[in-house]
């Protein structure tokens, strides 16, 4: 039984013990994955089921990106026939939409058991955490991992050393803002890699490019979801989920297979 007046110390030891524990063991991992949305979440499931070390780090302290608000608020979204296989390995419940080839899923559910199924596959999945840099090496060129800062050092307006984490493959899911592909567009001029900007909104086409081009960008780095639109100038597509999942599915097959051969 622990003392009354030790309770507080023991609650301080133990988060500090079992967090930095946590970190030591992923400061080198397989795969970091920028963003806890949707196709980043779907990544990791599947990535750790293969025995891949995943982390993902996510900037604010919610899961879902911009699914968790359904479409204009309203809690529910979309997803296709095609990705319903993936809805069910979730156990994301899902109904009939009256619309041939479409069914609904609530929003938060989606977020809860998305977020549930990574984790319980395996990845970890860190809060508050920005990814404001890559590592990178020359000859050949590549990504071999990120430099990590509290989001709320940002929020602050602080000036604070970062620190770095390596891996073998770093993923850009952080959706419309491609933010680590946009680091490597103005930080490393020999990649020579310039985004488009996704283009407006063509469900339809958005929903089957963003699948289509998902994959690696250069070696060791990686886009899935709405980032791969960003880069190659492809249609949003709204509230309709499955390009993500689907895209989520498919940038873990390639890491894989590049990974694991």
């Amino acid at each position: 039984m622990v003392m009354e007046e030790e309770l507080e110390e023991s609650i301080s030891k133990i988060i500090l013990k079992k967090s930095l524990e946590d970190w030591l063991d992923f400061s080198s991992c397989d795969v970091v994955i920028v963003g806890a949305g949707p196709s980043g979440l779907t990544a990791a499931k599947y990535l750790a089921e293969n025995g891949l070390k995943t982390v993902v780090f996510e900037r604010r302290l919610t899961f879902g990106g911009g699914i968790s608000g359904g479409g204009m608020l309203f809690h529910k979204v979309v997803v296709e026939k095609d990705a319903l296989d993936i809805i069910k390995e979730f156990k994301i419940k899902y109904e009939e939409s009256g619309v041939k080839g479409l069914y609904v899923v609530s929003a938060s559910e989606l977020v809860a058991k998305l977020a549930s199924g990574a984790i319980d596959a395996g990845a970890r999945i860190i809060h508050g955490v920005t990814v404001e840099d890559v590592i990178f090496r020359r000859n050949p060129i590549r990504i071999v991992g990120v430099v990590v800062q509290w989001s709320a050092v940002f929020l602050a307006g602080l000036h604070v050393d970062p620190l770095f984490v390596k891996c073998k493959a770093v993923v850009d899911a952080t959706g419309h803002d491609a933010e680590v592909l946009n680091i490597v567009s103005k930080r490393i001029h020999e990649v020579n890699l310039k985004l488009k900007g996704h283009e407006s909104a063509y469900a339809i086409e958005g929903e089957k490019s963003v699948v289509e081009r998902t994959g690696r960008v250069i070696p060791g780095l990686y886009a899935t979801g709405m980032a791969v639109a960003t880069l190659y100038g492809l249609p949003r597509m709204g509230p309709i989920i499955g390009g993500m999942l689907l895209s989520g599915k498919r940038v873990a097959e390639v890491i894989i297979k590049d990974l694991k051969g």
